[in-house]
Formats: structure tokens, sequence, C-alpha cells
């Protein structure tokens, strides 16, 4: 097998683990970002940058407003696609599932854990709906850090998490000549099948 080419494993979510936590060493900035894609019930994409929170044997998390555009999608669709690039390592993960919301407790354990502004932001601001000017988010902002002096901010209900449980995960990886190496993960009950793809 050629340097640098995928082998087969039996856990893909591992296998990811460790991709991460070189990426984590060679990405100058957040090698945690993720583009996160959903649709709306009539199938129109759209796509955005979110960042991933948590990743175990059940699945990807990421959190967010639940008012905003994509948590809306999330709702009507219950589905979502995941895409890791990381430039340095010149590899990609796709992931592909449904998905599911946190419980409370993880909800809240990771919004405690944010910083103090963020919290204050995440209780101030109406994601993606119109803002007049950021004047008016500043002024919410203050206004919030008011009512709570201390470092207690609760998690507003509007905000939580969600998991993509994954059915597919391919991996990517860059080699010479735009010869390519992917590999593809699909679940079938509780074992993953492997497929590799012509790049």
């Amino acid at each position: 097998m050629p340097d640098g080419a995928l082998e087969v494993v039996a856990d893909p979510i591992a296998l990811f683990r460790g991709w991460l936590g070189e990426a984590a060493a060679s990405e100058p900035n957040d090698p945690n970002a993720v583009a996160l894609a959903t649709a709306s019930r009539g199938g129109m994409p759209s796509v955005r940058m979110v960042l991933l929170k948590g990743v175990d044997d059940r699945g990807f998390v990421f959190y967010t407003n639940t008012q905003s555009r994509k948590a809306g999608q999330l709702a009507e669709t219950r589905a979502a696609a995941l895409l890791f690039h990381w430039k340095t390592l010149r590899r990609q993960v796709r992931i592909e599932g449904p998905v599911e919301t946190v419980t409370d407790a993880e909800a809240d354990a990771y919004f405690d854990s944010r910083a103090r502004i963020s919290r204050l932001g995440a209780i101030a601001s109406d994601q993606s709906r119109p803002l007049p000017d950021r004047a008016l988010l500043e002024r919410r902002v203050a206004e919030v850090d008011a009512r709570y002096p201390d470092d207690a901010v609760p998690r507003p209900p509007h905000w939580s998490g969600y998991r993509v449980l994954p059915d597919l995960i391919e991996f990517w990886c860059d080699m010479p000549f735009r010869l390519h190496d992917r590999m593809v993960y699909r679940r079938e009950g509780a074992a993953w099948q492997t497929t590799r793809l012509y790049p």
C-alpha cells in the first residue's frame, strides 16, 4: 500500500479521533471547525461553519440557538451532513446521518463551560433574525450582563446541542497526481461496512 494510504479499521470513530488529535497539533485555528449542511423540507440546502464540541461512540455534537435557521431545518428533516477539512494535513472527513437533540444535562454542562461573554451573547442574540444595527446587540449584551452580575448565567431555553448519529463516515487523503485515497464506512446494525472508492 502506498505511503499515507488509508488502511481499513474496525472503528471509524476511533480513526476520526486520531485524525482530530493530529489536526489539533497542526491546524493554526479551530481544528474542530466543521461545515454543517442541512436542508429545508423542500430540499433547499444550506451550509455554515460550526465547532465540534464532542465526539463519542454515539456521534458528533455541536451547539446552537434552537431558534436559528439551521435548527429549524433540523427540526424539519432530522438529518445533517458534516465536512471536516484539515488543509495542513491534506485530509477530509465527511459524515452523514440523522440528528438528535442532546440531553438537558449535556447542554447545561457545555453551556457552563463557555466563557461568560459567550453565555451572555447566547441569551442576548436572536440568532439568524434581522439586526437593525450592531449597537442594539451590544446594548442587549450589556443588559443581560447587568441582570446576571455573578458568574451564574443560566442556559436559555432556546439554546442546546445536536448530535449527528453517523450512518456514513468517509475519510479522504490527498495523494500524488490526484490519485487520492477514499474510504467510506457505512453503518449496518452494530457493525461498519467498508468500501474503498475511486478518487
